[in-house]
């Protein structure tokens, strides 16, 4: 099959679950601005989204495009290395006009699953997870399972070690922000939808699109560090 096969297959992929994640992010981002003016609002987004059969059938795709989207960029990176072969170690200038970030997407990647790996203890974990495992002790807990905003309020303000845990988290989505601003028109490019005269402005769109969504992201994580 040309798309595991192919070089070009394999970027096709990288491209399109790329794209879905940015949309996830974007999704996600704005459930979270809920939080910032409605403690109920949010819980009820939550209460939504939360221990049911349509949420973990999402929670499990969300899973597959971020497993596809890493084992293929594990492939790439070492056809690329292995493209290089001893030149790779020869390189002592960077090229002129390559952004930092374009040259270590994968480090920047490692980076983002890390930080996943933080956001899904505290929050998936202990609160879909904790549902679906023993509802009952999940009502009980404090916060609930299904409330959310405490969540919020415990992992950025009263949990010990919150100022640290806020400052990673914050690290993280300066990675996320690198990633996703490089990613989103290398994807457009890589599905042919970019030209001479779009290529400046799909790169323009993509800065644009992944400062708000990360913005929004951020100010949630400061508000709650700082008020709580």
């Amino acid at each position: 099959m040309w798309l595991i096969d192919s070089s070009i297959g394999r970027k096709v992929v990288m491209s399109v679950t790329g794209l879905a994640l940015i949309l996830f992010l974007t999704f996600h981002a704005s459930m979270n601005v809920v939080a910032l003016f409605s403690a109920e609002g949010y819980n009820m987004i939550c209460e939504f989204l939360g221990a049911n059969w349509y949420a973990v059938v999402a929670t499990l795709g969300l899973a597959a495009l971020m497993a596809l989207h890493f084992i293929f960029a594990i492939i790439l990176t070492l056809q690329n290395k292995k493209a290089r072969g001893t030149d790779s170690y020869a390189v002592t200038s960077k090229p002129e006009k390559v952004e930092w970030y374009s040259q270590n997407m994968f480090l920047l990647g490692c980076i983002i699953c890390l930080g996943l790996c933080l956001h899904l203890w505290h929050f998936w974990y202990n609160m879909m997870f904790a549902e679906l495992m023993d509802p009952v002790a999940a009502a009980t807990n404090i916060p609930s399972a299904s409330d959310g905003y405490n969540w919020i309020v415990y992992t950025f303000h009263n949990r010990p070690g919150a100022p640290l845990y806020s400052l990673l988290y914050l690290v993280w989505l300066c990675a996320i922000w690198f990633h996703i601003n490089h990613g989103f028109w290398s994807a457009i490019q890589t599905l042919g939808w970019s030209g001479k005269i779009w290529h400046n402005r799909w790169q323009c769109i993509g800065f644009i699109w992944s400062t708000i969504v990360i913005l929004m992201f951020a100010v949630v994580v400061i508000k709650f560090a700082i008020w709580g």
